[in-house]
């Protein structure tokens, strides 16, 4: 990497105008993206993708069960991901990550919330704990509602099942895509009918539906959790502009409900929302753009400006 102070130009020293050329392999030129399909990370990648193509990248982003997305990182098919939540992905992250197989590149959200929860009417009928659920084990027609097939939380969810944790050994998991579930809360939600299902925060349900998060599974969910970004071994090196800024890449639950919520209610495409967004909040973006350049070793605030 090279940092240039002062550029003569007609005879002219410019000072104060500093350049990071980055040196990156060729094959840095496309940046692949694991995507599990949720709205969340749609708008995580959504950010990541838009910063790339204005800096002279181009994307990829495949959507892929997570525990395929940790394989492609292990073999070096993904480049990154931005969806690491924790502590529902312990396994995954013991088994790739504390192994030195796949590299934390930065803790990209905090506080977040993941795990069961029903509409606030189940709630306030006194479903206030994981083992208040099989007591009203009829209403719920002995279902829980997760996401798609193969998904952490799933697992986590198949193991209360298996174990009889919280009389829970003769329900059933219901697994779908994220928006089959939601669907599915919706009927129920619409009827006032007992639906319990997998929640988390930063998430446009949570304006949605009137809900409430079940105590009593941190056994299995944790207490409160983040989300890192991950990248395959040796990539920020390999590549150190983009992982720079993947390094930098911070986000906040109300930045990512806002985004969700002009998809969700606002008419909106995701990459709209985004882009709307980082028009509306340019320091913001200066900050993540700190020490990045171009592909080309550019100005990376003035190339974003420019695609935005």
């Amino acid at each position: 990497m090279k940092t240039i102070n002062a550029v003569l130009a007609g005879g002219v020293l410019l000072t104060g105008l500093t350049f990071n050329v980055q040196a990156e392999d060729a094959s840095c030129a496309t940046v692949k993206l694991g995507d599990p399909g949720w709205s969340d990370i749609a708008v995580t990648n959504g950010v990541a993708r838009i910063l790339l193509d204005g800096l002279g990248y181009r994307t990829e982003t495949p959507t892929l069960a997570v525990p395929i997305i940790f394989a492609g990182l292990h073999k070096g098919q993904i480049d990154a991901f931005l969806g690491n939540w924790m502590p529902a992905q312990q396994s995954n992250y013991d088994k790739f990550v504390s192994a030195g197989s796949v590299d934390k590149v930065a803790q990209n959200l905090s506080g977040t919330e993941y795990t069961l929860a029903v509409p606030r009417y189940a709630f306030d009928a006194g479903v206030k704990t994981f083992a208040d659920l099989d007591r009203f084990a009829d209403k719920f027609d002995k279902k829980l509602y997760g996401i798609a097939s193969g998904s952490p939380a799933n697992e986590s969810i198949r193991q209360m099942i298996a174990k009889d944790e919280f009389g829970l050994g003769d329900w059933k998991l219901v697994e779908s895509s994220e928006q089959a579930m939601l669907v599915q809360v919706g009927r129920a939600v619409k009827r006032e009918q007992f639906v319990v299902f997998l929640g988390w925060t930063p998430h446009p349900m949570n304006v949605q539906y009137d809900m409430a998060y079940l105590k009593g599974g941190e056994k299995y969910f944790g207490e409160s959790g983040s989300v890192n970004t991950l990248a395959r071994k040796g990539y920020a090196a390999q590549c150190p502009n983009v992982g720079k800024l993947l390094t930098n890449l911070q986000f906040t639950q109300e930045m990512e409900n806002s985004i969700m919520d002009q998809v969700l209610n606002g008419n909106a495409n995701n990459d709209a929302a985004v882009k709307a967004w980082l028009k509306a909040n340019p320091a913001v973006v200066q900050g993540w753009l700190q020490g990045v350049t171009t592909r080309e070793g550019g100005d990376a605030v003035a190339a974003v400006q420019a695609k935005l």
